[in-house]
């Protein structure tokens, strides 16, 4: 019985029951399997953590040198995938117990708090969207609605790019980026391809993929859920200070929201700039127009039952998710509960839900099946709690007061300065190094040290070391996103360099911009901060 035939029957044996046992056979070429480059990554985690536990010392107690000898560690892996990367996202498992750091109980509770629940819950609920086709079904409605008529390119780019953008606010932007890519492709389907095909609509091929992609990561920006690396930085705020008041759905949506929109508007008018010349209507015309669009529509048929639940359940949660805490004044339906419940109550509540209530499609069906739930993606919500992990280890070891000693110089530098150079680092770390979501891992507990060292508020570079670790628009490893759009085959790596260089320089001006003034009357960073 091979790992191929294993079955998805829940009651099936885990174990084969009759397979004969078959002798393992020893290689010669065992050892010599083992020098490889992988291999030699594997050993540099181990090996830059015995240097600095032979050779490093700190003035702090012991457990601050374990520390950092553990990032090493896990850095190292990570940055080299020596281990894929959700087996060294639970390293801190295993590592910060041995090293002394934190005990079993305490590291595992990091795995899993309200803020991981909240990305498991949604994710549930984007995985009963993608079920029912809800996703198809909306873009084509507004993307209808965009078309004009005759076609106008711009005005459909915009549509768009603006559904993509709009579904990525509410799920993960990898997913959305994976949802939307066949609704964009589709479009681009009744375009002539191969030599026929004419510079403008070659062009204006281009634009509608980078506008996907770049649009799934733009619009997730916007809210808690839409990224890894949001959840991130609100779990690290919560954990370093834990008497601060949190950063919740509504207050994010306050900032990220209006950030989002003006990134979006400058990807746009970028890719109008860059691809769509002036006889792109006329070269389209031929092949797109609204009765396309509006036959695949049609063929889709009424929406049934399942969908609209799905859709009022979302609807439900969202409006759950902004009326919890509102403001001072006005405390919300959280305060009911004593403030016992969180956002993360809400989506599980919601994902629960869809395994109850019927589809009406066939007799015992439900909204949701477990075994759709096979497609979670572990490797993120592991990811995130390994951020959780990180970020109490470097606080309770006192490797957070070290850093802070060394950091000392930076009490002179006006914020100015240092707000867009830590966005514009954070992009590169992202774009050439690891991933978002370890970027953001890696650099946030060292930003909220520089902060306490600056004398300002922790948020004032917080934010922009978090949402600058998803400016990876340049190359295709730099995101999963970027990855989806490369394998459409409408866009190579010139492309993505041409037009993500003007949006990571855009998006680092804009952020600059607005958070020293919407970040200061909704963060309140501008107030004193102990």
């Amino acid at each position: 019985m091979s790992c191929d035939h294993i079955s998805d029957d829940p009651k099936s044996p885990l174990l084969p029951v009759n397979d004969p046992i078959k002798p393992l056979q020893n290689s010669p070429f065992f050892l010599k399997s083992l020098v490889t480059r992988k291999f030699c990554y594997v050993l540099l985690g181990p090996l830059l953590c015995a240097i600095i536990c032979l050779c490093v010392r700190f003035d702090g107690p012991e457990a601050s040198r374990n520390m950092l000898a553990v990032l090493a560690w896990v850095f190292a892996w990570w940055l080299t995938e020596a281990v894929p990367m959700p087996i060294t996202s639970i390293a801190p498992l295993f590592l910060f117990p041995l090293f002394g750091i934190a005990s079993a109980d305490s590291v595992a509770h990091s795995y899993m708090d309200d803020v991981i629940t909240l990305v498991l819950g949604s994710f549930i609920l984007v995985l009963a969207v993608e079920r029912c086709n809800i996703h198809r079904r909306l873009a084509l409605n507004i993307t209808l609605r965009f078309c004009g008529d005759p076609v106008n390119p711009p005005l459909l780019l915009l549509g768009i790019c603006g559904t993509t953008a709009f579904v990525s606010m509410w799920m993960h932007n990898v997913a959305c980026a994976v949802m939307m890519m066949p609704v964009a492709t589709g479009i681009l389907q009744r375009l002539p391809v191969g030599p026929t095909q004419s510079t403008p609509v070659r062009n204006f091929c281009r634009a509608v993929i980078l506008g996907v992609t770049y649009a799934a990561t733009i619009g997730g920006m916007s809210t808690l859920t839409g990224t890894g690396v949001n959840l991130i930085l609100v779990a690290m705020w919560k954990s370093s200070f834990p008497e601060a008041k949190p950063i919740g759905f509504n207050t994010w949506l306050f900032f990220g929201f209006p950030f989002a929109l003006l990134f979006f508007f400058a990807l746009w008018a970028i890719l109008c700039l860059l691809y769509l010349s002036r006889g792109s209507s006329q070269a389209l015309a031929a092949y797109l127009d609204r009765t396309h669009l509006k036959r695949e529509l049609d063929m889709l048929g009424p929406m049934a039952f399942a969908e609209k639940m799905i859709l009022t359940l979302f609807a439900m949660m969202i409006t759950l998710w902004m009326t919890r805490s509102i403001t001072e004044d006005i405390p919300g339906w959280g305060v009911l509960f004593h403030g016992r419940a969180g956002d993360g109550t809400v989506s599980v509540m919601m994902a629960t839900l869809l395994f109850i209530i019927p589809n009406k499609k066939q007799k015992g069906e439900k909204l949701m099946d477990w075994n759709e739930c096979k497609k979670l993606p572990w490797n993120i919500i592991l990811l995130i709690g390994a951020g959780f992990a990180i970020a109490d280890g470097v606080q309770s070891s006192g490797l957070a007061d070290v850093f802070s000693k060394t950091l000392d110089f930076l009490e002179q530098v006006p914020y100015l300065a240092i707000g867009p150079a830590i966005c514009l680092i954070s992009a590169i770390i992202t774009e050439f190094i690891t991933s978002n979501d370890g970027a953001a891992t890696l650099l946030l507990p060292l930003l909220i040290q520089m902060a306490k060292t600056m004398h300002v508020h922790p948020l004032l570079l917080m934010i922009p070391g978090a949402i600058g670790s998803q400016f990876a628009f340049m190359l295709p490893t730099g995101t999963p996103t970027n990855i989806v759009g490369f394998t459409t085959g409408h866009i190579d790596i010139h492309d993505t360099i041409k037009t993500g260089l003007p949006l990571k320089i855009a998006g680092t001006a804009i952020l600059s911009f607005l958070m020293p003034t919407l970040g200061a009357f909704v963060f309140g960073t501008n107030k004193g901060f102990e």
